[in-house]
């Protein structure tokens, strides 16, 4: 198990796989709740066969894989629909985690979430990286990265802790306003920082 544990959170659109993969060039193993979340609806899986039941088999693709864009469109229109999908999947996702975690070697990991304080994930970590952008501009690279509706993609960010919020529980901050150069440097000053945090 790696000695220490780093989340990394953010709002959508704020670049935290670019972050991710920064570091992960450093040699640095990550893990990323949004691939376990992936992980728990595959097919054969029983969450998936949990869903289908619930919201319907329109919900499936025709190769039996779950319709991320159409589940996406309902949870985020109808709360209670939400609220049912976060009781099943949050514990199945947060017990991943803590397997790949604890597989992790290094002297420290990361633990990469949107959700990371919504989901007491923020429990399985030592210190927390804020990844933060202005929402104007969370905004406008969602809304490119996923070809989604801007109305869709302003509802996910309500659904997340608010930027003032998440900023005042950060111990560290990385502002990615600026070029992938600035962010690959500010990276490798988290990463020394890291090092010697985990007694490196």
């Amino acid at each position: 198990m790696a000695e220490r544990v780093i989340g990394v959170t953010g709002g959508i659109g704020s670049g935290k796989s670019s972050v991710m993969r920064a570091f992960q060039a450093t040699g640095i193993e990550a893990v990323d709740a949004d691939d376990m979340a992936r992980v728990v609806v595959e097919p054969g899986q029983p969450a998936l066969k949990a869903i289908a039941e619930h919201f319907g088999p329109d919900i499936l693709t025709p190769d039996g894989t779950l319709d991320r864009p159409t589940l996406r469109a309902i949870i985020f229109t109808d709360p209670d629909a939400k609220t049912w999908l976060e009781a099943l999947l949050h514990p199945l996702i947060n017990r991943e985690l803590r397997s790949r975690l604890a597989a992790a070697r290094g002297p420290y990991a990361l633990l990469v979430s949107p959700l990371l304080f919504e989901t007491g994930q923020d429990k399985l970590v030592d210190r927390i990286l804020v990844v933060d952008v202005p929402e104007s501009l969370q905004l406008a690279r969602a809304s490119a990265r996923d070809g989604a509706d801007p109305e869709q993609i302003q509802r996910i960010m309500a659904s997340q802790m608010s930027r003032a919020e998440r900023l005042k529980r950060a111990d560290d901050l990385l502002d990615n306003t600026g070029s992938l150069v600035d962010l690959e440097k500010r990276v490798e000053e988290l990463h020394r920082g890291y090092l010697a945090f985990a007694g490196q």
